[in-house]
């Protein structure tokens, strides 16, 4: 049997798998945002670095390889770790009592994580737009954290390209392919697999945002690195 060890725990893979894909079918968790086992690594959200052999690297994008000895749990990547999603709250609108998302959401679950307590960093504060033209679902571009799992998911699982990232750096924003660029004028269905990836509370369904009341969700019953992240729970209840 293949094996490496993640801060001195055993863990086994198979040929072809990646740190992270081995690490959560051992039930390890290497804090993520960006990674969802459906799509192709993408390593842009940099929450999953881990050290090997004294450098770091992405745990979604590095092959596992025998006898390895990975650090994830340390405090200097905790540290970056938490500096990392204290820019990302800062750089949107994250207001957590007021977020439908709430308790279901990857990252505020992740902030709770890696001991988040205070943004540390001055708010932007954005103006972002809110679209709702769509009958089934609603798009908070105050929420957005350019994950991209949306576009990937749209263009390698459903085929269809509805979204897509414009711009460069603090510029970059999700759009939409339609003649509008609204969701509403798209060919985005509710039984797309990209309806149910999104992370944090960008992309909501309509009419049931509070069907699951506060305090009985995904991460109000157990911390995240119980029981994985949202996309790949809510991917099993989508249509």
């Amino acid at each position: 049997m293949n094996l490496f060890r993640l801060d001195g725990h055993e863990i086994p893979f198979q040929s072809g798998q990646t740190l992270m894909d081995a690490a959560l079918v051992a039930g390890a968790y290497i804090p993520h945002l960006c990674h969802n086992p459906e799509l192709a690594p993408h390593g842009s959200c940099r929450l999953c670095l881990v050290r090997v052999g004294g450098r770091l690297v992405s745990a979604c994008t590095t092959p596992a390889v025998a006898n390895l000895e990975v650090e994830s749990e340390v405090p200097d990547i905790q540290a970056s770790r938490r500096a990392i999603v204290q820019m990302l709250f800062v750089e949107g609108n994250h207001i957590c009592p007021a977020c439908e998302k709430t308790g279901a959401c990857q990252l505020q679950a992740v902030a709770y994580y890696t001991g988040m307590l205070t943004p540390h960093f001055t708010h932007f504060f954005p103006r972002r737009e809110l679209d709702a033209s769509h009958p089934d679902f609603v798009i908070d571009f105050n929420r957005c954290i350019l994950c991209e799992l949306c576009v990937r998911a749209s263009r390698d699982l459903d085929g269809k390209n509805v979204f897509a990232i414009s711009g460069r750096g603090i510029g970059s924003r999700l759009v939409i392919d339609s003649p509008t660029g609204k969701l509403g004028d798209s060919t985005f269905s509710a039984s797309d697999r990209a309806a149910h990836v999104c992370p944090v509370g960008a992309i909501l369904p309509k009419r049931g945002a509070y069907a699951v009341p506060i305090g009985q969700r995904l991460y109000d019953t157990a911390p995240i690195s119980q029981v994985g992240d949202v996309a790949a729970n809510e991917g099993r209840r989508a249509p």
